[in-house]
């Protein structure tokens, strides 16, 4: 005589032979579930590292561009002869003078 298998029986051999046969495809979804949370993450954290790099750098640039107007304004000739005016110098007026050699004149 054959045994009697009950349907819940059956159902419960079934179910553990489906998995043990899928279990290979089962970690493979599992694998690929735990790289798609770290993908997740890990641009998270590139485009916050990103848009940081970028305030930074539009601060270096404004600061850039503050420091190349006030060269450019204390380069001028007038902010020049004001700030080495205290020291005693002072533009001139009348053109330079030209000084010759005597002696190398009277070689010649």
């Amino acid at each position: 005589m054959e045994p009697v298998i009950t349907k819940k029986g059956k159902r419960k051999r079934i179910n553990y032979q489906l998995m043990v046969k899928n279990l290979p495809f089962f970690l493979f979804l599992s694998a690929l579930a735990v790289i798609y949370i770290y993908n997740g993450h890990y641009s998270d954290k590139l485009i916050k590292s990103i848009s940081r790099t970028n305030k930074e750098l539009r601060e270096l640039q404004f600061e850039y561009k503050t420091l190349k107007s006030e060269v450019m304004f204390r380069s001028k000739q007038t902010e020049l002869a004001k700030a080495v005016e205290p020291l005693g110098l002072r533009e001139l007026i009348t053109p330079p003078v030209i000084l010759i050699d005597s002696a190398s004149t009277n070689n010649n």
